[in-house]
């Protein structure tokens, strides 16, 4: 098999990205979205905006830095230098073992469906959870060709149950289930950040298309439009997909229920359409634990290759797999998930995941504003000037905002995490100057 051969096209990229945004969190949210009223299809409008908007930053940049993996990393690095580049990749790689493991227990959660069991043996649950971030490390192993066939599968199975519950659901649409606009105590202008905040997570992985882009045929041409073709595809489902179930499900149900797509398949179809609803939330996870997987194992190898990560991150097998950043990221995605297994899912997921959405923000942040110094430093921007730094302006925007929404404890806690890389790229740089 040649190199190019090796490669992935534009489905798999697509579904990478696609992928990595749906997770089985999906299944759960509009539940607690239910529970703010409709004012939240508003914070859903709010949060795709800054989506898109950061989509098309990612897009234009893979159309001017082509054919260097990194996303985020090498973006960063373009613009500000190595150690803020060092810091974005640092603070990516965090988010990334750490989401695996909030994906695991997703996944686990989803199965609970099926296999009740999981919710009351840990034991059984945890063992579980290690065996599908072992397993996906193993396919991941076999090299991005492999793993993308898995994400293209994963992710048109997660999507037939959304898609049907929409196009279906449509169907048993009733008005007078809708829920009121503002079903809290609290004033419109105080409820409406809170349920953008919510939507945050469910929008990460946007950049998933940029960071294998060494892996990617015809980078310059696939990355930018699988970036906003699968941003766009995840924003519809998303939206739809919420407002068909405040369609269907009445609303002291909805704010109820564990898995609000499943009971609206049951309404639709039965028990048995409901069953298929709650093993789409459970492929959804699997399918993103995949791309995330994959992911972990990039970002460090993009920066390694730079010497801003240690030399064994860039370590290939025969199949082109980082096999050593694969095993690393997943020794820590498994301590993560058994040292907090003893505290319930809910509260584990919710932790990590906060800490997910601000190491991830962070990198959104320098990203945004490097794409004006990067378009300025290649004269790009001449003739759109206004349009290179309203877009940038917007994008850093938001992710201010965003990591504003994400909380006081989480930002503290994010940016500890930060901090506690810069001994580390102190040791590196020692490390580069000895190598000259």
């Amino acid at each position: 098999m040649s190199a190019n051969q090796k490669k992935i096209g534009l489905i798999t990229t697509t579904s990478l990205v696609v992928g990595n945004m749906i997770g089985a969190g999906i299944f759960l949210l509009p539940a607690s979205l239910g529970k703010y009223g409709s004012i939240s299809l508003l914070g859903w409008l709010f949060t795709a905006t800054g989506a898109l908007i950061l989509a098309k930053i990612f897009s234009n940049l893979s159309k001017i830095i082509i054919n260097k993996s990194g996303g985020p990393y090498r973006y960063s690095k373009e613009g500000f230098g190595d150690f803020i580049g060092f810091l974005v990749a640092w603070g990516y790689w965090i988010s990334c073992w750490i989401s695996n493991s909030a994906i695991a227990i997703a996944i686990i959660g989803a199965l609970s469906f099926f296999f009740p069991i999981l919710e009351t043996n840990s034991v059984l649950a945890a063992a579980i959870g290690l065996c599908f971030i072992w397993f996906f490390t193993w396919i991941n192993t076999k090299g991005v060709k492999t793993s993308g066939k898995v994400q293209v599968v994963t992710t048109i199975l997660k999507l037939l149950p959304l898609v049907f519950i929409i196009l279906v659901g449509a169907f048993f649409f009733s008005l007078d289930n809708f829920p009121d606009f503002n079903l809290t105590d609290d004033s419109n202008f105080a409820t409406f950040p809170v349920v953008a905040a919510l939507t945050l997570y469910a929008f990460l992985g946007i950049e998933s298309a940029s960071i294998p882009a060494e892996n990617v045929k015809n980078p310059g041409k696939i990355v930018p439009k699988a970036t906003m073709l699968g941003t766009i595809i995840t924003t519809c489902v998303y939206i739809f997909g919420t407002i068909v179930l405040f369609g269907i499900l009445p609303t002291d149900i909805l704010q109820n229920s564990a898995a609000p797509f499943a009971e609206a398949g049951e309404i639709i179809g039965g028990k048995y359409t409901g069953y298929f609803v709650a093993a789409g939330a459970a492929i959804s996870g699997i399918g993103a634990l995949n791309g995330w997987i994959l992911i972990v194992a990039q970002i460090p190898m993009a920066a390694a290759k730079d010497k801003m990560f240690p030399r064994i991150f860039k370590k290939e097998n025969k199949n082109g797999a980082p096999v050593l950043g694969l095993i690393i990221g997943s020794i820590l995605s498994s301590v993560v998930m058994l040292m907090n297994f003893s505290e319930g899912l809910v509260d584990q997921f919710t932790f990590m995941v906060n800490l997910t959405v601000l190491t991830c923000l962070v990198p959104y942040l320098f990203v945004s504003a490097a794409y004006i110094i990067i378009l300025i430093e290649k004269k790009v921007h001449l003739n759109s000037f206004l349009k290179t730094f309203v877009l940038g302006l917007l994008g850093f925007s938001y992710s201010v905002w965003a990591i504003y929404g994400s909380g006081a404890d989480v930002v503290f806690y994010g940016f500890l995490l930060l901090l506690l890389g810069i001994p580390f790229y102190a040791l590196m740089q020692w490390n580069k100057s000895k190598d000259k």
